[in-house]
């Protein structure tokens, strides 16, 4: 498909992403379709519509965010066949659609998404108008062939949309914000759990700096208060074509993030010394903050070895923040890519002795999990289902990990409650293993009226037989 998709106009569009995105061991995502997370950040925001273009299976269940994340709203479909996705009609009705819902009363934005058919088929979202009735028009491509995780599908339109917003900017005066700080701001980059803005906030203010929108934003006017930043904050650090319209307004950026009492003490110097604050008021912010943390970490301890996973980006913080919680981190792996706004976070695990894995793949993070025997795996949902069959206990990262403030004082502590809980219910795993043992493995696996009879040898027979097949079939092949 990514051939194709060259072969019909799309080669600018994919090379870009081949830089922004590098692939890994595998050439398409792991986990769900990566348009799951742009059309997550399109959903909430205000006043945004969105449209898919895309093969209705894959609209179907893109559907599932719309209800998973309570959005409460329609999400737009262009269907098509095979002629008008041949015969160029499925950019105009795409172009239709969008000319039907362009109501300014309703909308400032209506995003536009190809999925991996019109990509590969090369439908041009980029000849769609830039407005209609005074409503932006923002058109992306999130191929599963070309965005290889949904977190870097959030900074394809995030960037698409920064992009727009300066442009907008550098023409002339654009809509003030609700709220405005009467301080210099910090962008920050990606998406937190709702109370660590707050807390980054209060961490700012001796620096004489406010926290600033969190991009993506929930609004589009809060795009322009983003890219007016005296700093942006890379708190996740994969956002890469956001970095580079931040870079184009002329901001610098900033890797890391207040986590745990080294990770507080480096990004607050980092941020200081970014904005032209004087030591003092650098060394004044830290000391407000860091015997906090000290004393949160303290009251807290995680004991025991833990293998972290995920591919929300933030896996690397999350381990940090546990090591500093006392616990022993062997592994850690992101399903997301090295860029040099994690540096600082790499550097300071490795030197833990921690094995640090991007773009990990899934059978990476199980072999990690096999390789340390942890006391807890924190991970994706099939290295979960792993480790709980080997009754290790085990948290999923999205539902239970990211929906917890890491931030400063108050992620200092938060995550020891459910960590040692989960700990905690090893010997209730270890007795289901054993009362459960031989059932549903092996030759006993599916559903039966009797328990099934191993035939070893019946298998080593059709084993044989149907090696002798593959090999037939690999030489007609050639």
């Amino acid at each position: 498909m990514r051939a194709a998709a060259k072969k019909a106009g799309q080669s600018e569009i994919l090379d870009q992403y081949e830089k922004d995105y590098p692939l890994g061991p595998h050439d398409q995502p792991q986990s769900m379709c990566p348009a799951f997370g742009s059309l997550r950040v399109g959903l909430r925001m205000r006043r945004t519509a969105t449209i898919l273009s895309g093969s209705a299976c894959c609209v179907y269940g893109l559907t599932f965010t719309s209800h998973f994340y309570g959005a409460r709203r329609s999400v737009g479909y262009v269907p098509f066949s095979s002629e008008t996705l041949v015969t160029g009609k499925l950019f105009e009705d795409i172009k239709e659609a969008v000319e039907q819902m362009a109501d300014p009363e309703k909308y400032d934005t209506i995003v536009v998404t190809n999925l991996c058919v019109p990509t590969a088929s090369g439908v041009p979202l980029r000849l769609l108008p830039d407005a209609i009735n005074g409503v932006r028009v923002v058109g992306i491509d999130v191929p599963g062939f070309g965005v290889p995780t949904h977190a870097e599908a959030k900074d394809v339109l995030a960037g698409a949309m920064l992009k727009y917003a300066r442009e907008e900017a550098e023409q002339g005066p654009v809509a003030a914000p609700k709220e405005r700080a009467d301080k210099p701001s910090v962008t920050l980059l990606g998406e937190m759990f709702p109370a660590d803005p707050v807390g980054i906030g209060h961490m700012l203010a001796p620096l004489g700096l406010a926290a600033g929108p969190v991009v993506p934003t929930r609004e589009w006017r809060e795009l322009y208060t983003a890219l007016d930043g005296a700093v942006i904050a890379a708190i996740h650090p994969f956002y890469t074509a956001s970095v580079r319209e931040f870079e184009a307004a002329g901001r610098k950026v900033v890797g890391s993030a207040p986590v745990g009492r080294d990770g507080t003490a480096a990004w607050l110097k980092a941020i200081g010394e970014a904005t032209g604050a004087s030591a003092d008021q650098i060394a004044e912010a830290q000391n407000a903050m860091l015997p906090a943390i000290d004393g949160a970490l303290a009251a807290k301890p995680i004991k025991g070895r833990i293998t972290v996973s995920g591919y929300e980006g933030s896996e690397l913080l999350v381990a940090r923040l546990l090591i500093e919680s006392g616990a022993d981190v062997p592994y850690v792996g992101t399903a997301c890519p090295r860029t040099k706004w994690s540096d600082p976070d790499r550097e300071w695990l490795e030197a833990k002795g921690v094995r640090v894995n991007y773009r990990a793949s899934l059978e990476e993070d199980i072999a990690a999990v096999e390789e340390f025997g942890p006391d807890l795996s924190i991970g994706t949902t099939p290295v979960v289902q792993h480790a709980k069959a080997k009754a290790i206990p085990a948290l999923y990262f999205t539902n239970l990990i990211s929906a917890r403030p890491l931030m400063g004082p108050a992620g200092a502590g938060s995550l020891a409650q459910v960590i040692n809980a989960a700990m905690g219910n090893k010997d209730r795993f270890t007795r289901m293993t054993e009362f459960f043992e031989g059932v549903g493995e092996g030759h006993a696996s599916g559903i039966w009226s009797e328990t099934p009879t191993d035939r070893p040898k019946f298998k080593k027979k059709y084993a044989a037989q149907n090696a002798m097949a593959a090999k037939a079939a690999e030489a007609v092949g050639t």
